[in-house]
């Protein structure tokens, strides 16, 4: 081997390790095409997200679309993935299933579940039964993220876990005239923002005897050490206040057009309903796909599965309705182990104006909302802490400060090793003099540590495709074509839905959300009338009005069930009979009349 082949050697070595560190990793797809090989032990950045989703676009054209479906505020595309198996149809013609991650910008990892179900999808195809049959039947449309300005800054900049939970348009939030003037700073220089405490013989919190990072509330008759001061940060606009004035400042889950309300009842909810770009996009783009009836959302945390009502006003779902929910809200209890089904206003908090309601209320699509969760402390099981009643958690947390708790500072101490906790240090603070800055740090509370994130991504796909499965599959199960004395034709169909979800949702049809169903015929044929069977042994029909080649289903086929119709037809030859559901799908059979 000469030394020109040795160093060509070299140099393919050098930069196959380059392009190894990237997140994006090339492989070969099963048409043995370069196709990435993506890891989800990390969080993606804007850039590589974008660059992630262009590979996969370019490796799988005959699956994926991936467009941008408007901008941030600060000018970042907000991408959507559509997946649809074009040769067993157009999109549009299929039940559509829709999911979004990132409404808030810390809520970072609804990101990284959203994208392995894209990657999910598109690297099993023709290798798994059950996506090929997902595949087959449904589209969908997949919004890794619609906040992707909150979430560069909070992967990139200094802040804490919670923050910036808003979009990224100044702000008044102190209603002093200026904007986002006077948010936390990183003190330390650590890039987190961590907790600010102070030494007081009077103060009404004290190291805890037995891990003195953790600070605990004082009991009445114990003595202090510390006053707690929050977050870091230092009096950016002269007006004595800390923090009062961060980044945004608003809230996008409450900026969507039903229930909304104005800030003074929901606070964050905007100046009125989409007024910011990216709900104005997740709006344009679900409207602007009205197959879609079934959508999830990812947010974090606490390990639930939401559904709406958002607030009591709205009452109840409709009983009809709810049987679904409660199906697929009950099997994801086994999908994702320790999570809970709830309702949002009764279980949780109140919303208006939040994407759950304005998503299944005005659009009629089933809609869930899961807080995502992860393995956070040692010491107790997921399924353990569950069991623990809401009230003795409150009361057992309540004992300690913001800083963390025992459990929580144990883990980070024993698990991750310190590597999100940042020790007790003394700091020389222009207000409060000499101080203490510690904590745990932004990336170790409210988002899985990287082993625990593979495990949250494919749990929740998991759900995700289990719901997209349960979405309408409606099928022909029986025509039967009779000609009758008068020379026209008696058409009985039977048109059958296999799983829970059903056509028309009950509020739709009540409400009259969207167009209805339809049955039609194409050809040399026209409808002269047509009927529901209601009792098909008696051959009772329930009329319906007839507009010429088509006649409407205003309820619907239901879940797990099926309507027999009978069409009184006038033509001959070969005709085509269409079962056209606007969510539900298209079907078409040729029959003959003769």
């Amino acid at each position: 081997m000469n030394k020109t082949i040795k160093k060509i050697i070299c140099l393919a070595f050098i930069l196959l390790a380059a392009t190894s560190s990237s997140p994006v990793l090339m492989a070969q797809s099963g048409k043995d095409r370069p196709a990435p090989r993506l890891t989800f032990d990390h969080f993606y950045n804007h850039a590589e997200l974008t660059s992630a989703l262009k590979q996969l676009q370019t490796a799988y054209p005959e699956l994926m679309e991936l467009v941008s479906i408007g901008k941030s505020y600060q000018g970042r595309d907000i991408w959507a993935a559509i997946i649809n198996n074009k040769k067993t149809g157009p999109a549009e013609r299929k039940p559509g299933f829709y999911i979004d991650g990132n409404v808030h910008g810390n809520e970072i990892q609804g990101t990284e579940v959203a994208l392995y179900t894209v990657y999910y999808l598109l690297t099993k195809a023709g290798k798994l039964e059950a996506v090929d049959r997902l595949l087959s039947d449904r589209v969908f449309y997949i919004v890794p993220t619609m906040n992707p300005d909150s979430r560069d800054y909070f992967l990139h900049l200094a802040t804490d876990s919670n923050s910036p939970r808003s979009g990224l348009a100044p702000y008044d939030d102190d209603r002093d005239g200026l904007l986002d003037e006077d948010g936390p700073d990183d003190l330390d220089g650590d890039g987190s923002i961590t907790y600010m405490r102070k030494r007081d013989p009077k103060g009404n919190y004290r190291s805890n005897p037995d891990n003195p990072m953790i600070m605990e509330l004082c009991l009445p008759g114990e003595r202090g050490e510390f006053i707690f001061l929050g977050s870091e940060g230092i009096d950016n606009d002269g007006d004595g206040l800390i923090n009062e004035d961060g980044p945004g400042g608003y809230d996008m889950n409450r900026n969507f057009g039903f229930n909304w309300q104005p800030n003074y009842v929901q606070r964050g909810s905007g100046p009125y309903p989409f007024s910011w770009p990216e709900t104005r996009a997740i709006r344009d783009f679900i409207m602007e796909h009205p197959n879609i009836i079934g959508a999830q959302t990812f947010h974090n945390n606490g390990g639930l599965i939401l559904r709406g009502p958002g607030a009591r006003n709205l009452g109840d779902t409709l009983p009809a309705d709810r049987q679904v929910y409660d199906f697929i809200g009950k099997k994801g209890e086994m999908i994702l182990p320790g999570y809970r089904y709830i309702v949002i206003y009764k279980d949780m908090y109140t919303v208006y104006g939040g994407s759950v309601d304005f998503i299944y209320s005005l659009l009629g699509i089933f809609t869930f909302s899961n807080e995502l969760d992860f393995e956070q402390y040692v010491g107790t099981s997921r399924a353990e802490r569950t069991r623990t009643s809401e009230a003795e958690e409150s009361t057992a947390r309540r004992r300690f400060s913001p800083v963390g708790n025992p459990e929580e500072i144990i883990y980070h101490q024993l698990v991750l090793m310190g590597e999100q906790l940042v020790e007790w240090k003394p700091y020389k603070h222009p207000l409060y003099g000499d101080i203490e800055i510690g904590g745990v740090k932004k990336m170790g509370r409210r988002v899985p540590a990287s082993f625990q994130l593979p495990e949250t991504c494919h749990r929740n796909a998991a759900f995700c495709l289990y719901h997209a499965d349960q979405l309408p599959r409606l099928n022909l199960e029986e025509v039967k074509v009779k000609r009758l004395d008068s020379g026209l034709f008696q058409i009985d169909v039977r048109v059958g839905n296999k799983q829970v979800t059903p056509s028309i949702s009950a509020l739709a049809a009540q409400k009259k959300l969207h167009r209805p169903d339809m049955i039609k015929v194409k050809g040399k044929a026209r409808i002269i009338s047509a009927g529901i069977l209601t009792d098909r042994f008696r051959e009772l029909t329930e009329p319906v009005k007839v507009r010429k080649d088509y006649f409407l289903v205003e309820n619907g086929i239901p879940g797990f069930g099926y309507v027999d119709f009978r069409l009184l037809v006038d033509g001959s030859g070969e005709i085509d009979l269409i079962y056209d559901s606007l969510k539900g799908g298209y079907l078409e059979k040729k029959i003959g009349l003769k």
